[in-house]
């Protein structure tokens, strides 16, 4: 008897307590997250050219260990213009968020730093196929956190999406018996 009391008494102690579990469907009740935190992949826009920064070169997808990624390139219009230094750019994309061990591989292989770990982590959806997340998605995740972040380009010679200029041209060497001379 006196330890159902005790019980009871414990019970009325706690019920006066604020709730530490945040309920997961109310937005208003979740926990902030911590700004390291890594969410799913996400393309990268180049804001100065109004292209990805993604060429297709598909070494995100070889490397990836869940084999989560698919990708498909096309030539770069832009190139043939002469405005961007990118022959191929990326056409499709596709990463299944449901296999995806945000395990950082793709962020780390990709020489243009084209695809980054995003603050997205909820992506959750009803119907099947909706954990694949495609290009535009992708690309608008991209932008978000370049938006949130202030993101710079890690290797910008690499990045640059104008073509170089073409520098003025140079004496030519002259020949004098022979022998070249500068």
């Amino acid at each position: 008897m006196l330890g159902n009391l005790k019980g009871l008494l414990l019970t009325l102690k706690v019920m006066r307590r604020e709730p530490v579990t945040a309920q997961y469907p109310d937005p208003s009740k979740r926990l902030p997250i911590d700004k390291r935190f890594m969410g799913f992949p996400a393309l990268l826009w180049d804001n100065s050219n109004d292209e990805p920064f993604c060429t297709g070169c598909m070494v995100c997808v070889r490397a990836c260990p869940t084999q989560c990624m698919s990708a498909e390139m096309k030539d770069n219009p832009k190139f043939a213009d002469g405005t961007s230094r990118r022959r191929k750019i990326i056409e499709k994309f596709e990463i299944n968020l449901s296999r995806c061990i945000l395990c950082g591989i793709c962020v780390d292989v990709c020489n243009f730093d084209a695809i980054e770990m995003s603050h997205e982590h909820e992506l959750s959806k009803f119907e099947r196929n909706g954990a694949r997340a495609a290009l535009p998605q992708l690309l608008a995740m991209g932008k978000k956190y370049q938006a949130e972040t202030t993101w710079q380009p890690k290797q910008p010679e690499k990045n640059l999406g104008k073509p170089p200029e073409k520098p003025a041209t140079a004496p030519q060497p002259e020949k004098v018996g022979g022998v070249v001379t500068s």
